[in-house]
């Protein structure tokens, strides 16, 4: 058995895997870092784009707000025609009743005519929608203006840019709370922020679910009322029709 060579070191072997070992841990946390980084990254652009989505069904929900106000003023339009035509129709049946003999139109004519009650005025009626509805719009609308100077990317649904220069000062208290590596903290408090509008904005949307759902509900007794006057006006129509027919 020949000796080893002067210059072997035993411990040379090793030294070699505990490098390696170490070069494979720091390999290892760098990859873990980069892993952390890109799910981060990848759930602020996920709230971001259901923040957006948010915006998006809260201002659709402002415009059919809006668009069922205009439905309410209509309805109440056509409630206040048929007011004024049933009005008409009664003066109308009472000079055909007057005029059934010469006599009863003879007394009639002489006689003081009784006042007549005014119709209402035919201009444009006021409505209101309901109160919970009105309050609701009014904070979706003013949320508007604001979504749009924090995330001007919004309507595109877009936020590729992973712009953290807005993010909100955070006390000691909170900063201590995020990591220490500055990306990294900065995806965290992007995603608290996200979150926070979220809940915001969900609020914002309930009220605005309720608010048309009172206001459906009003205006369909307003139809059912509206459909009940008009049935009473056309038997009316029907009578005074027979009526002139029979003089």
């Amino acid at each position: 058995m020949s000796a080893p060579p002067r210059s072997y070191n035993p411990f040379a072997e090793e030294d070699e895997e505990v490098a390696e070992e170490e070069a494979g841990g720091a390999e290892r946390q760098r990859y873990l870092q980069r892993e952390v980084l890109r799910r981060s990254a990848a759930t602020a652009d996920s709230t971001a784009r259901s923040l957006s989505l948010l915006y998006e069904s809260e201002r659709i929900g402002v415009a059919a707000s809006e668009e069922l106000v205009r439905q309410g003023e209509s309805l109440k339009r056509t409630e206040q025609m048929v007011d004024k035509m049933d009005q008409d129709l009664k003066t109308s049946q009472r000079h055909i009743n007057s005029i059934k003999s010469v006599f009863g139109g003879l007394v009639n004519y002489f006689k003081p005519k009784p006042p007549e009650s005014k119709p209402e005025q035919n201009g444009t009626p006021e409505y209101y929608a309901n109160s919970r509805l009105k309050e609701a719009m009014m904070s979706s609308k003013e949320q508007e203006s604001k979504y749009q100077e924090s995330h001007p990317n919004l309507r595109r649904l877009d936020n590729s840019d992973s712009d953290f220069s807005n993010i909100d000062l955070v006390t000691s208290v909170q900063r201590d709370a995020y990591p220490k590596n500055q990306h990294l903290r900065a995806y965290h408090q992007k995603i608290d922020n996200n979150l926070d509008e979220m809940s915001s904005g969900l609020s914002r949307l309930k009220n605005l679910a309720l608010g048309l759902q009172t206001e459906i509900e009003e205006q369909d007794d307003m139809l059912d009322r509206l459909t009940k006057k008009v049935e009473t006006l056309d038997v009316n129509i029907k009578s005074t029709d027979k009526k002139i027919r029979q003089l």
